[in-house]
């Protein structure tokens, strides 16, 4: 009964603390001109990152990353936030990643992690998986699956981080 109890102790507490420290790690993604880069190199000059995690068979994902685009650029204005598309697509689909961007128009920088890599790193199962780092590249906020108006949520997000109500 105490190994139990102990056991359930440590689960609560490591817990909050694993998820706080979660920070992007140095592992390599790939640009859609097939340069690899350092997952750990990204960043936005202390403002927020909002990183998604999509496929291009994923139609939620493609629905949360239109609707969010077309509202993009007044998010920018007014949080200073920066959206990184990371598409989970193996090396057979993943040529398809940087058509679909430019047709779509998207003003993100996006990403492939086509080892799925960095999805495992973060315990990303399910699409889309959508997290918010605040300035300090910390997790503090993340959401699997898409339904209309979880933009509103993101945004609202956004603006504690802004306003400083959010760490």
């Amino acid at each position: 009964m105490k190994k139990r109890f102990f056991i359930a102790l440590f689960l609560f507490l490591a817990t909050p603390l694993a998820y706080a420290q979660k920070t992007l790690p140095d592992i390599d993604l790939k640009t859609t001109a097939k340069e690899v880069i350092k997952a750990s190199k990204l960043s936005n000059d202390g403002n927020p990152i909002i990183i998604s995690f999509w496929a291009t068979w994923c139609k939620p994902c493609m629905q949360e990353l239109n609707t969010i685009a077309e509202e993009y650029e007044e998010w920018q204005k007014e949080t200073g936030v920066k959206l990184i598309a990371i598409s989970t697509d193996d090396a057979r689909s993943a040529d398809r990643v940087a058509t679909i961007a430019k047709a779509k128009g998207w003003k993100y920088e996006v990403y492939i992690d086509d080892n799925q890599d960095l999805m495992r790193a973060w315990q990303v199962v399910n699409i889309p998986h959508t997290f918010i780092l605040n300035g300090k590249g910390e997790v503090v906020y993340e959401h699997i699956s898409y339904k209309n108006g979880d933009e509103e949520e993101y945004l609202n997000i956004l603006r504690e981080l802004k306003e400083g109500k959010k760490k």
